[in-house]
């Protein structure tokens, strides 16, 4: 089977993963790096390349086209709307949800330590909405590239610290000295941590693939991903959600973040898995528009919109 990846050595080594353990239910399958338009425009922010959808659109037509046969990403590159015609195979367990902060210099107690007026790196406006929120004083710069492109650019002093996602760290088998940003005060992003197989719907890959799937991180991530498709925005709004399964339940945590950090909204919920969670979910989602996440949405997208 073929299986179709973005060229990055983190992409790469996510499908390393996914290779080794199909490779271990003897299932032989061949490597396909797919160039993709956020791969190609490293100089510009998300938002101005289309958001989520640059790092998977190009992949997803080469299935559509029937060159590949599954494709590995990152769960919380994938645009909340899907072609009906591929099917979300396999999420497997989840690593870190957790955000990382590096500084160039050591800074044990976290951003508590930043110098201030420091300027940190993160391409994530959840992210920065967090930092303001925490420092209103830290100057957030935009941050592209690949992870060893961003570990650079934190040694040669371009930042003083960045911000980056702690599971892709642990896949790439580093140590740069880091501290994790607490989640409750950094709510993670959606789905952040997560690595997923993609397949065509009723396809044989689609099924040779199941095994790989883990229940208890396949509903915590849905359960964010209705919270975002509700709340929508795409990659302009500062936005987190986070659910952990614990027994029966699923614990939530969701807001909603002007782009200074000064207003949000937030909801901390405990889901029965027994009922409907996924409409509970959504209800978390509508419950936090009302409380005027709504305006919070509107005031991010119009303000990218007209830039």
């Amino acid at each position: 089977m073929i299986v179709g990846t973005r060229g990055s050595p983190l992409a790469l080594r996510q499908t390393e993963i996914v290779r080794e353990r199909l490779s271990s239910l003897g299932i032989q399958t061949e490597l396909r790096r797919v160039k993709t338009s956020g791969d190609l425009f490293l100089d510009k922010p998300l938002h101005q390349l289309g958001g989520f959808g640059v790092f998977v659109t190009e992949i997803d037509e080469r299935m559509l086209a029937g060159e590949i046969d599954l494709a590995v990403h990152s769960m919380k590159d994938l645009p909340s709307k899907r072609p009906e015609e591929l099917s979300l195979s396999a999420v497997l367990k989840r690593d870190s949800p957790y955000d990382a902060l590096l500084c160039r210099r050591d800074s044990a107690g976290g951003i508590e330590e930043l110098d201030w007026g420091a300027t940190v790196g993160t391409s994530s406006m959840r992210r920065a909405a967090q930092l303001l929120r925490a420092r209103p004083d830290l100057n957030i710069s935009s941050l592209r590239g690949n992870l060893q492109t961003r570990l650079k650019k934190l040694e040669q002093g371009e930042y003083d610290a960045i911000v980056l996602a702690e599971a892709g760290l642990e896949r790439m088998g580093l140590n740069p000295g880091h501290v994790r940003l607490d989640g409750e005060r950094f709510v993670p992003s959606a789905n952040q941590g997560t690595i997923i197989v993609v397949a065509r719907a009723g396809s044989l890959a689609e099924a040779c693939s199941r095994p790989l799937d883990d229940a208890h991180t396949r509903t915590e991530t849905m359960i964010e991903r209705k919270i975002m498709e509700v709340v929508g925005g795409g990659c302009v709004v500062p936005m987190a959600a986070h659910a952990r399964v614990e027994k029966e339940k699923a614990r939530v945590l969701a807001e909603v973040l002007s782009r200074d950090g000064k207003r949000f909204v937030r909801l901390e919920e405990s889901i029965p898995l027994e009922e409907d969670y996924l409409r509970l979910a959504e209800d978390i989602g509508e419950r936090l528009m009302r409380m005027g996440g709504r305006e919070l949405v509107d005031e991010a997208v119009r303000f990218f919109g007209n830039r």
